[in-house]
């Protein structure tokens, strides 16, 4: 019996442990759960793990007592943080709204079609809805007939005799290149196969599967385009025929790529860099186009010209990106991520997460309303809106027909959704009302999830609030701490000459420092200057190749220090971007000389930011006072890794 007593005791103990805030500032409290998800998201590599948490215990404590002020401040009914917020509510929110288990599948599909590149041969004949009955067979007939001929010899199929049916040669696919329920089609052929007849809103289709290829990877060209219409007359197709084959052979002899892009390409939007393309990958480009990057094997390698329906081309490889053949890389996950968040297919784990959460929701549907009533009265709106003013008249408008834990939906609700999704065209296929019926419930359910999802989803929550005190703590910083030290110029003055004697410099120069494009006009202005020339000449002469700065510095701060004495020059150095620095010396100083008030005004400012921040959560403080739960502080530094 001591047993069982004892162990009820402990576990007690631990819940009230849970319980229990951390951290209580005032009437508020931050608790050991989310002191714990912000310090694991934040902390850094330590040898001291007590002094590590201590440490995070008053920097987040001071945090909070920042945000408090913020809030207590209503910083937070500003309109651009409001906008703020609900910017970055709808960038999160999708991660939130779809069935995991659904959407990892749809991961692992997109990566495993993401491995092969498919060649697809499409044949299809538009459906008419307007048209008579005898003509609507006849394509159908047609059609029908190349799937049969397909099927018995599997070659294209004379078309002389069928001028509905259109043939496309849709080069290379892969996964992403064409919407979902065509992918869906193709991705399960084989070589050669050919599938059967799919009925879209506006066509039949059928797909053969001419190659299956491992999917080639993401191409950067460059290109140098000689427009030539293929409705050009023979004088300016010569004429392109030419100029190509001269910068052919031009290239060749060892001509730079870029400068014959910059100097003959047609392409308005590449020319200027040289010709480079966007990064592309299969299925972006017409497969003529298409075949002739694969044949580059190398970088660097160019084409001969070819031509397409755009003119005359010649092509450059910069670089080829393979495709990821593994599920560890986290760059092509991010990305398959990102295209089915953005594609079709994410409606399928919509569609199944919307089923899941109906009961978490509290979604019950209102049975004193009939679907008879639901389905009557929608279908008068569309035929006579008018008599029921648009909508905004039926018996049903002000009836509660769903209700939700925290809300519910009316007939009026119903009647809209329902005319506004039959008067689209892109969206009404002639489903009947109780299918439309069924998307509505989806849909509410779903809207409803997302305008309440800090109530079902702790993470979602946490991400919510840590950006919005994020946004909370630059206002209240800018405006009790930054602008307010940046402004008190007697405080500052007075912070100087307290402490004068920090703000020193170190070896330093009067110099004047000089940036050009080139190292050749670096050292034409160096031989310039050394000749007696005005460097402001110098200057302006070279607008937009040399650029010259003068003052004091210290010379641990600018590059080069090969003769700092009065008149020397440093060495010309090349910086990280391509242009190069050099430096003229007028002026040395020793270490130590004292800064003047306007000389360190910048760490004066920085410095005294600090004090008034300090005395400020003082203040905060007083008026909140912090007391840190020392025995739940103790268990946590135990329990954590």
């Amino acid at each position: 019996m001591k047993k069982v007593y004892l162990l009820v005791v402990s576990v007690f103990a631990v819940t009230i442990g849970f319980a229990q805030p951390l951290i209580t500032y005032g009437k508020y409290n931050v608790s050991k759960d989310e002191f714990l998800k912000a310090y694991n998201k934040n902390k850094t590599p330590i040898t001291d793990k007590d002094k590590s948490i201590r440490d995070y215990v008053e920097l987040y404590t001071n945090f909070k007592l920042k945000v408090k002020s913020a809030q207590e401040s209503k910083l937070d009914t500003s309109e651009q943080l409001k906008t703020d917020l609900n910017n970055f509510r709808q960038q999160i929110e999708e991660n939130y709204l779809s069935d995991e288990k659904t959407f990892n599948s749809l991961m692992d599909e997109a990566f495993i079609r993401s491995q092969s590149d498919l060649h697809v041969l499409h044949y299809s004949v538009t459906i008419d809805e307007t048209a008579d009955p005898a003509d609507t067979l006849k394509r159908y007939m047609g059609i029908q007939s190349v799937y049969d001929q397909l099927k018995l010899n599997n070659t294209k199929p004379d078309l002389t005799n069928l001028p509905d049916v259109k043939y496309t040669d849709m080069g290379y696919m892969t996964a992403f290149s064409i919407p979902y329920q065509y992918e869906n089609i193709v991705y399960n052929l084989k070589q050669g196969e050919v599938s059967a007849l799919y009925r879209s809103k506006k066509a039949w289709h059928i797909f053969q599967i001419a190659d299956i290829r491992k999917s080639i990877g993401r191409w950067k060209i460059a290109q140098i385009l000689f427009t030539s219409p293929e409705n050009a007359d023979d004088a300016t197709k010569i004429r392109a025929k030419s100029l190509a084959d001269s910068v052919y052979k031009l290239l060749q002899n060892g001509a730079e790529f870029a400068t014959m892009a910059r100097n003959y390409s047609d392409d308005k939007l590449t020319y200027l860099t040289g010709g480079e393309m966007p990064e592309f990958g299969t299925g972006k480009f017409d497969l003529s186009f298409e075949n002739e990057v694969v044949k580059l094997k190398k970088d660097n390698d160019f084409s001969a010209p070819f031509t397409t329906s755009f003119g005359i081309h010649i092509i450059k490889r910069a670089g080829l990106t393979p495709v990821a053949t593994t599920k560890d890389d986290d760059a092509m996950q991010f990305e398959l991520k990102q295209k089915i968040m953005q594609d079709d297919r994410i409606k399928i784990a919509k569609e199944k997460f919307s089923k899941v959460i109906i009961s978490k929701i509290g979604f019950k549907q209102n049975a004193a309303v009939s679907q008879n009533d639901l389905f009557r009265f929608s279908d008068s709106v569309m035929l006579n809106p008018d008599a029921f003013g648009n909508g905004t008249q039926t018996p049903i408008n002000n009836k509660i027909i769903i209700n939700f834990t925290k809300g519910n939906l009316k007939g009026q609700n119903w009647i809209e959704f329902a005319r506004e999704y039959k008067s689209n065209p892109e969206l009404y296929m002639g489903e009947s009302n109780a299918e439309i019926w069924e998307k509505y419930k989806t849909i509410s359910a779903m809207d409803y999830y997302r305008k309440h999802l800090e109530d079902y989803s702790k993470e979602f929550e946490y991400q919510i609030q840590e950006f919005k005190e994020g946004n909370l703590l630059f206002e209240v910083m800018e405006k009790q701490v930054w602008s307010k030290a940046s402004a008190d110029s007697i405080g500052l003055k007075k912070y100087y000459e307290a402490n004068k004697k920090q703000y020193t410099w170190a070896t330093s120069a009067d110099v004047l420092i000089f940036n050009a494009v080139s190292e050749t006009v670096a050292q034409q202005a160096l031989d310039s200057l050394k000749a007696g020339k005005s460097w402001k000449e110098l200057v302006e002469v070279k607008q937009g190749e040399l650029q010259g700065d003068s003052g004091r510095f210290e010379l641990s701060q600018i590059n080069g220090t090969s003769d700092a004495s009065s008149g020397g020059y440093s060495a010309i150095a090349k910086n990280s971007d391509g242009t190069v620095t050099f430096l003229k010396y007028f002026k040395s100083y020793p270490n130590g000389d004292q800064r003047s008030f306007e000389d360190s005004k910048g760490m004066v400012i920085n410095d005294y930011q600090n004090v008034v921040e300090k005395n400020w959560i003082e203040e905060l403080r007083r008026k909140y006072p912090v007391k840190v739960n020392e025995i739940l502080l103790k268990q946590l530094i135990k329990e954590v890794n």
